[in-house]
């Protein structure tokens, strides 16, 4: 996905900012990264508090395959299904994931 639509995305939570990382994208909101572009694939954070939401909601948890064929779980989730076409739902998403990077900052 290119910034411009990157930035429409989120524009609801307000400014954005985008970098290139590790063959993706991250994505921040007020300094704190919130979200990912990786192949292809928009990625919200979540932690213990906003993850139970994001099962529910039908989201995936990213995950990749560690040393000795272990998945290793990391903390963020694909966009729920409902968010993808409707801004608000977005929105709603995107300010729990900032909520989660700022949570992450404290701890």
């Amino acid at each position: 996905m290119d910034n411009v639509a990157l930035e429409e995305i989120f524009e609801g939570l307000g400014a954005v900012t985008v970098r290139r990382m590790f063959g993706g994208k991250g994505i921040y909101h007020r300094g704190l990264i919130f979200a990912l572009d990786l192949r292809d694939t928009l990625m919200l954070k979540a932690d213990a508090l906003s993850a139970p939401q994001f099962a529910a909601a039908g989201a995936k948890q990213w995950s990749y395959e560690g040393r000795k064929g272990r998945p290793v779980l990391m903390p963020y989730w694909s966009v729920p299904e409902e968010a993808l076409d409707d801004p608000d739902e977005m929105t709603r998403w995107a300010r729990l994931a900032y909520e989660a990077a700022v949570r992450s900052q404290s701890q």
